[in-house]
């Protein structure tokens, strides 16, 4: 017989959440590996409803949460902003609980470290209304902050990328080639995809290497297989997960991207993920517009050498300005390329923020602050002890440490900035 699986994508606690093309991709991964071999219930609680006029997508497939104002955790209690609570109604879940279970297992996903209170609340309801189920945690906080993510009394924390512990706890087969289960939705807009793994990279600042590991592209062949599921479940944007997509173009992307206009498949693709603006060739910059992508979003972090040094060195002022050329050139619409910049880094002060910012401008892009998020056992999260304990993950959290670092006053000084220089662009 085969078992009766819970897939939950838990509500977020945070001060601020929006739909960025935001689903479980991790989740429906790993479930789609068990496609055919068991029985699956999916309750997302950061799926927005078309019936509801609150969260409405703009043309691109994004919007915001249903959301309700709730009382900050008592160590973020002094950070000046509304703490919410965002995601469906409690009850909903409750109610789902009683009416589909019995569950022999509930797969929990986990995203930032600071939104354990989601999955803590998650925890609570299945052991009150499904205590038979077995509880599994995966994901960022499962991997980044095991130790932490044990104490919320789940069965097993997968606390790495390799999930034999899950199959075998499972005691199910897993097909490693099936692509994620998108049919889980009854309803598709907006999806997500992936053509490689890990990163070739060593940011600072950045977990990928330690989340994901190394660079490995996935089979090209599986990759569209997953992109027709995505399109033959409505979905109209679709937008990239990798934390390297132009790495190797010319063997992951170029010939993904060729297949996908010999076959007519026509969906907005997006980069919500940083791209590396090395990487991003006159021919390359045609050939994504050309197969439906409508938004870039470029990694530049800052102008400064001398950070950009300490940081990494990953993209230079030079190679953000050749990328916009590009991409103007093969037609993209100025408001529909962004350059991130980081907000509140620990190295701040040598950062040039805000000349950093005028320089984004003056290539006629937007810009976007990347509020900073300290993480545990990265260079730049290590070096943020100073200010923050980061054995509590809510300290991790990427509102309050800007403010911690710069204060209330010149983080909504430069937020402002952003919002005066973006203006002369346009978009949203």
């Amino acid at each position: 017989m085969r078992p009766k699986v819970l897939l939950v994508n838990p509500p977020i606690y945070d001060f601020a959440a929006h739909d960025f093309w935001l689903r479980p991709y991790g989740l429906l991964g790993v479930a789609g590996r068990l496609r055919g071999q068991a029985d699956f219930c999916f309750f997302d609680y950061m799926d927005r409803r078309p019936d509801d006029a609150a969260s409405s997508s703009n043309r691109w497939g994004r919007g915001r949460f249903n959301s309700e104002r709730i009382a900050a955790p008592e160590v973020l209690a002094h950070v000046p902003r509304y703490f919410r609570r965002f995601g469906l109604p409690r009850e909903l879940f409750t109610s789902c609980l009683q009416e589909q279970g019995p569950f022999d297992y509930a797969l929990i996903q986990t995203m930032m470290t600071y939104w354990y209170p989601g999955v803590s609340e998650v925890i609570e309801d299945i052991r009150r209304f499904r205590p038979e189920a077995r509880i599994v945690l995966g994901g960022n906080y499962a991997i980044l902050c095991g130790d932490h993510a044990r104490g919320l009394g789940a069965d097993l924390v997968v606390d790495g990328i390799d999930l034999e512990p899950l199959w075998s706890f499972m005691q199910v087969p897993a097909d490693q080639e099936q692509a994620a289960l998108w049919e889980a939705y009854d309803a598709l807009e907006t999806g997500a995809l992936k053509l490689t793994d890990g990163c070739p990279f060593q940011c600072s600042y950045c977990s990928v290497p330690r989340v994901y590991g190394r660079f490995r592209p996935r089979p090209v062949a599986r990759s569209l297989a997953e992109l027709d599921l995505l399109v033959s479940r409505g979905a109209k944007n679709v937008a990239f997960y990798d934390d390297a997509l132009l790495f190797d173009a010319e063997h992951v992307l170029t010939p993904f991207l060729n297949e996908v206009l010999r076959r007519s498949i026509r969906v907005n693709l997006h980069t919500p993920n940083a791209l590396n603006a090395r990487f991003l060739t006159l021919d390359l910059a045609d050939l994504m517009v050309r197969a439906g992508f409508k938004t870039f979003y470029l990694g530049f972090e800052s102008a400064s050498r001398q950070w950009q040094r300490s940081t990494g060195g990953k993209v230079v002022s030079e190679e953000l300005a050749l990328a916009v050329e590009h991409l103007f050139a093969a037609g993209t619409d100025p408001a529909d390329v962004t350059a991130y910049q980081i907000l509140g880094h620990p190295a701040s002060d040598t950062q040039e923020l805000e000349a950093s910012m005028r320089f984004v401008h003056s290539l006629g892009i937007r810009g976007m602050l990347a509020d900073f998020a300290p993480i545990p056992g990265t260079p730049d999260g290590e070096a943020c002890r100073q200010w923050v304990d980061l054995e509590e993950p809510l300290m991790h959290n990427k509102t309050a440490f800007p403010i911690i670092r710069l204060g209330f006053d010149e983080v909504n000084r430069l937020k402002d900035l952003q919002r005066r220089l973006n203006r002369s662009v346009g978009g949203p």
